[in-house]
């Protein structure tokens, strides 16, 4: 990429446009074939061997992306001119001074990536400097201020680590009875060690949703809001359309266009919101493809995916009209192993279904390891033949 031009090379000569992942889970795979349907030289990295974007990327490093030497060390043997963050447990110290170097782009940009890291650093830029209707909340470090909180902030309440993933330490308090459990669960699921969560004030919504946000050299498209249901924090199912008023949809929009402009840069931004009639309110943004988008994978003619690999590199980005009412289901294993499936055939097998497996080397403990997609007459719909294809999958976990 050059100038205002985009310019595209060809991977595994002097002329390669390169892009690193950082962080290669199933969404990162996605990414990269996208990036690779381009002709873009992929490299992924990740704190563990044989995880799913390794799979289908040019080269693979193992790295603690924590460790700031570490980090550098694998930025500068690769020279990449893209580097994309695809987690949240990165030295983002380092992010900062390779993109005031000049020669590699951080995407959508350090500054994001860095602020969307923890609860705190967003939530203080939504709430505090652009003044986006939130949830109530406090930032606490210690076991006795945490009490404090939930007394001002009453019962039931969310608690969550500053930094984590997939609803790891998330738990609600409903009673003063929770509060001990629901500290220690904090603490021990935040990425990064430490012991700052943020305690919300709990929100009585109507439904959640995603909005799909892309940032791109024409401007900024939303997509069609993404409903979804979560467990511990966690996606479980999601579908686009999600029915919301002319007025709601609107202000959620305000909303994700004033977040999202504010941190800058190209690419696919998660706002996710919580929607009471036409009211709204900023939970949390993920500069990246969100969990809750692989509904895209069937309901659009680009996904998310394939949109973020097209705006990180300066390419258009048009209107995005769905194909039809769409559903995702999250598959989960649970146990220790490395996962074996069998069912496929009856899962393809559902009108109107698809699937992925995502080729995770091992689950220990409960891991999401594939998700079915769907499309159908409308929403509920589609919703019951995701999960029909989910349910026609079995899992056994192999030493």
């Amino acid at each position: 990429m050059t100038g205002d031009a985009v310019t595209l090379g060809t991977p595994l000569t002097p002329t390669a446009t390169r892009a690193m992942l950082l962080g290669s889970g199933e969404l990162g795979k996605e990414v990269a074939i996208e990036l690779m349907r381009l002709g873009v030289e992929v490299i992924a990295v990740d704190r563990y061997d044989g995880a799913p974007a390794m799979h289908v990327a040019h080269r693979s490093h193992v790295v603690d992306m924590l460790d700031a030497d570490a980090l550098r060390a694998v930025i500068v043997s690769e020279r990449p001119h893209l580097v994309i963050p695809e987690i949240e447990a990165i030295a983002t110290d380092v992010l900062l001074e390779v993109e005031a170097e000049g020669d590699t782009r951080i995407v959508p940009t350090a500054r994001a990536t860095r602020l969307t890291m923890d609860r705190e650093g967003i939530r203080r830029l939504a709430a505090e400097e652009l003044g986006l209707p939130t949830s109530p909340y406090e930032f606490v470090s210690s076991r006795g201020d945490f009490g404090a909180a939930v007394e001002r902030l009453g019962t039931p309440c969310v608690v969550k680590p500053v930094m984590s993933s997939s609803g790891k330490g998330q738990s609600v308090v409903r009673s003063p009875e929770d509060m001990d459990d629901a500290w220690a669960y904090a603490v021990e699921g935040g990425r990064a060690g430490g012991e700052r969560v943020i305690v919300e004030g709990f929100v009585d919504f109507d439904y959640e949703i995603t909005l799909l946000t892309v940032r791109h050299a024409g401007g900024t498209t939303f997509l069609s809001p993404v409903g979804h249901v979560q467990e511990d924090g966690d996606y479980r199912e999601s579908w686009q359309p999600q029915a919301m008023s002319d007025a709601a949809l609107a202000e959620a929009e305000r909303i994700a266009g004033a977040v999202t402009e504010s941190l800058g840069g190209w690419g696919v931004f998660g706002v996710e919101l919580f929607v009471k009639g036409d009211e709204v309110l900023f939970s949390e943004v993920s500069p990246r493809p969100h969990d809750t988008g692989l509904v895209t994978l069937v309901s659009q003619d680009l996904s998310e995916f394939a949109l973020h690999a097209r705006a990180i590199l300066g390419l258009p980005v048009g209107p995005q009209p769905l194909r039809g009412p769409s559903a995702s289901c999250a598959v989960l294993a649970e146990g220790s192993g490395v996962p074996v499936f069998s069912g496929v055939d009856k899962a393809l097998g559902v009108a109107g279904a698809d699937l992925r497996l995502f080729g995770k080397p091992r689950v220990d403990g409960r891991r999401r390891v594939a998700v079915t997609v769907a499309r159908g007459d409308d929403v509920k719909h589609a919703r019951l033949r995701a999960k029909a294809a989910a349910a026609a999958l079995h899992i056994d976990l192999a030493p």
